[in-house]
């Protein structure tokens, strides 16, 4: 047996002993994803094989936690694709703002960056006293941190430079003040804010919302977790309602295709249909 098999065996223990102790199931993640954040975790704790963290994960709920937050944790900042954010304001925001109010979803939420992007986005469309944003993930400690809205000041000057290619109408300064190495975001863009724990992989429909923000979780699912996944956010949209995907995910073969139509194929921003 070749090492990369053997490797594979280890992986599946693993992902089973998370599963089975934790509830935490990424048993249908991407595999080439998962082998990578398995490498890092490996090398970040100083191991060289897999199997031999099993006894500690089973053993050790702090360690667990880490390793939780290591395999779930995404890349992320603040208006991040500022097409996305210009294309959302141009094909979104006249529907929102013919509801007087609205629920938006922001699922895998990760440490918060995206929440506050869109909070600002509806501040400044005169949206934001409208609308209720549920913000969820399932890692407690990246939940944590998007509950505090605290980011390293050194990520700012990429934020505001994302923020203006966005179509920011403000300064982005606005929005936070320094404290020593840190930008903490206003208190006036958490009051509509509602940050919760749930799993995409495991759990149902959250709420019924008009807009659904999943950007850049579904590239880490295998073909089946993405179809349900996907079924998940469609159950949980009203009709017209939107979804937003990553710009490296498309609902193109997936099993809720004919259930939207396309608003915005390049910045993927989908609408519901009403039948």
């Amino acid at each position: 047996m070749n090492p990369e098999e053997i490797e594979n065996i280890e992986l599946d223990l693993f992902l089973e002993a998370l599963y089975r102790r934790y509830g935490y199931d990424f048993r249908h993640y991407a595999r080439a994803s998962v082998r990578r954040r398995a490498r890092h975790i490996l090398t970040k704790m100083g191991e060289k094989h897999l199997s031999n963290l099993i006894p500690l994960l089973i053993q050790n709920e702090e360690i667990a936690n880490k390793i939780v937050y290591d395999f779930s944790i995404t890349v992320t900042e603040m208006f991040r694709d500022p097409t996305f954010y210009r294309a959302l304001r141009q094909t979104v925001v006249p529907y929102l703002k013919t509801y007087p109010f609205f629920k938006v979803w922001v699922a895998g939420c990760a440490t918060g960056e995206e929440v506050y992007s869109l909070a600002i986005l509806l501040q400044e469309e005169g949206l934001y006293d409208r609308a209720t944003i549920y913000a969820t993930d399932f890692n407690e400690t990246a939940l944590q941190k998007a509950k505090d809205g605290i980011y390293r000041l050194k990520d700012v000057q990429q934020y505001t430079s994302n923020y203006q290619q966005a179509g920011g109408l403000r300064s982005f300064s606005d929005y936070y003040h320094a404290d020593y190495s840190s930008a903490i975001i206003n208190q006036a863009l958490k009051t509509n804010l509602t940050f919760a724990h749930h799993n995409l992989v495991t759990d149902g429909v959250f709420s019924e919302v008009q807009l659904i923000f999943c950007r850049n979780v579904l590239i880490y699912f295998d073909r089946s977790l993405q179809n349900w996944v996907l079924n998940t956010l469609s159950n949980s949209l009203t009709r017209h309602g939107f979804l937003c995907l990553g710009t490296k995910e498309t609902l193109e073969f997936s099993a809720v295709y004919d259930q939207f139509k396309p608003i915005n194929l390049e910045e993927r921003i989908y609408q519901k249909r009403t039948g």
